[in-house]
């Protein structure tokens, strides 16, 4: 790999002055100018970047035994939340996935869409009354508190309802801890190991308090579940689903693993899912005429599972403004990538957006153009094993929770469609990319205006 083009560094320093809020635009802006495998150095530590189709779907398939979570990435959740799934390698990973995925079948989920579906007409009544009031609807804040609502009830089967409850203060520290994580993911040296400012001390305090938190939700799920023993069979939860798991006699499994899990569900759930809403409303706030198709088909429609329309924008969303642009990975032992030899502990940058656009090079790939994806001969172009998207990841890490995030979008979107249009608010100014654990919109100047039906 040192025989690879990359950027040209400081001395010692290598490329520390990256704008981190912008980091994943300038790794793509890197490809486009040393190539789709390139190398770069931020002080000792050495990264390979990769769009190459071949070299990401080799990493993801070869986890986690020959690639895993970074361990910085991992230690760094481990500091401020709890490791989970998420984080954990080995045979621990292979335990705890077996646990996650048994508490995320589809049959789970689909029990709790009714607590789901009430979830979101709340928030749709929110975003009524705030429009007929002529008061400004905060989507971003709303579209994270009804996410973390979501994660919450499908992870622990507790309401918090943060979405009228702008001061709960388990959202608080939730959002806080996050932040500092994204922020600490980015930071040159671990300072925090050896110094603690007063925002390293709040962090401690605030993870402390969601792992009491917790605490309580598992007490309370083994409340219920000794209550009423069906639930072992058929629990309504993450949590119930896990502690049934855990109760099996050689499970190796303690409390604290299934709080680690529970906790990091919320983490994942939360951010990511927002963020894709968010783009999306977005997209379609600049389209009227993709926004006013789906308003049809949301009309026309028994239920979210029937919009193909409304998959198609979701699928075109995804392709423009993916949550995860770039995922990162560490090599466990000397790899080879198609010839490049990588030691050992090197962390390798997958370009995900960059690496789709490369592969499937669309003259018309600027625009958000959903039909795309409803073409019978460019959808099999599009969904060709060797060059389809990867939302959320593949191989055997794929994410555990992707058919919740699914659920959860489809259930909002065609509730919006149904009940507002979706306009751009006037003059305001553009959006950003801002990346940090997730990449999000820097504002979200969108209107949504009650529909009369």
């Amino acid at each position: 790999m040192e025989h690879l083009p990359g950027p040209t560094g400081l001395p010692l320093l290598g490329n520390v002055g990256i704008d981190t809020a912008h980091f994943h635009q300038q790794l793509e802006e890197w490809a486009r100018e040393h190539g789709p495998i390139y190398r770069m150095r931020l002080m000792d530590r050495r990264f390979i970047v990769t769009s190459r189709r071949a070299d990401i779907a080799r990493i993801l398939h070869d986890r986690p035994e020959q690639w895993r979570r970074s361990r910085r990435v991992a230690s760094i959740l481990e500091e401020a939340a709890a490791v989970g799934v998420f984080a954990a390698e080995g045979e621990e990973w292979r335990r705890q996935r077996k646990l996650v995925m048994h508490a995320l079948t589809p049959e789970v989920i689909n029990r709790f869409h009714p607590t789901l579906s009430a979830m979101s007409e709340r928030l749709r009544l929110r975003w009524q009354v705030a429009a007929e009031a002529g008061q400004p609807q905060r989507l971003l804040r709303d579209l994270k508190a009804f996410a973390l609502d979501v994660a919450i009830g499908m992870a622990m089967g507790q309401d918090q309802d943060m979405v009228l409850h702008e001061d709960n203060p388990l959202q608080q520290d939730i959002e806080f801890v996050f932040t500092q994580v994204a922020r600490r993911l980015v930071a040159p040296v671990a300072y925090w190991r050896k110094v603690k400012l007063p925002s390293d001390r709040a962090t401690e305090a605030a993870g402390l308090r969601i792992r009491d938190a917790v605490d309580g939700f598992v007490a309370d799920a083994r409340a219920r579940m000794a209550a009423h023993p069906a639930l072992y069979d058929k629990p309504g939860n993450l949590l119930e689903a896990m502690l049934a798991a855990a109760d099996i006699p050689g499970s190796g499994i303690s409390d604290e693993t299934v709080r680690a899990n529970a906790i990091i569900m919320v983490f994942a759930g939360e951010d990511t899912t927002a963020n894709t809403i968010a783009w999306l409303l977005y997209l379609l706030s600049r389209n009227p005429q993709a926004a006013a198709r789906l308003a049809e088909e949301a009309d026309a429609s028994s239920g979210a599972e029937q919009m193909p329309y409304l998959d198609a924008c979701v699928q075109e969303s995804m392709r423009l403004k993916p949550v995860a642009p770039i995922l990162g990975a560490e090599a466990v032992q000397d790899v080879a990538l198609d010839g490049v030899q990588v030691p050992a502990g090197t962390v390798a940058f997958m370009l995900l957006r960059h690496s789709f656009a490369r592969e499937v090079p669309l003259p018309d790939g600027a625009e958000f153009r959903p039909e795309r994806w409803l073409d019978p001969a460019l959808r099999e172009q599009l969904e060709d094993p060797a060059r389809k998207m990867v939302p959320f990841g593949g191989g055997p890490r794929f994410c555990p929770g992707r058919y919740l995030a699914m659920s959860e979008i489809r259930t909002l979107m065609s509730m919006v469609a149904r009940s507002f249009t979706i306009e751009a608010t006037p003059g305001a100014p553009p959006v950003e990319e801002v990346f940090t654990v997730t990449m999000t919109p820097s504002a979200l100047p969108v209107l949504l205006r009650p529909r009369r039906l």
